[in-house]
């Protein structure tokens, strides 16, 4: 249970910020390296970054490297487990 509701804080945690949000959008229509994902941000790459590796942590996105790229793919999973315990109440 205790794993159950830390996997469920950092999904909450994750989705909490508009910038994730819009980075999972993106996500969702396929994969993408790093530098598309921050194209339509005003923030650094470094600060595209860090948003990736929440998402990581939450296991929302994966990362892979590509050579000199590194591509970004989504795994709703996690956001399926949160939706599940929303669906409850």
């Amino acid at each position: 249970m205790v794993t159950n509701q830390r996997r469920l804080d950092r999904t909450f945690s994750a989705l909490a910020d508009s910038t994730r949000r819009a980075i999972l959008a993106r996500l969702a229509r396929g994969d993408a390296t790093v530098g598309e994902l921050a194209k339509p941000f005003r923030v650094s790459r470094p600060a595209i970054s860090k948003h990736l590796r929440v998402l990581e942590r939450a296991g929302l996105v994966r990362r892979a490297r590509d050579g000199r790229l590194s591509r970004c793919a989504l795994d709703a999973r996690a956001m399926r487990e949160a939706a599940e315990w929303v669906e409850r109440y």
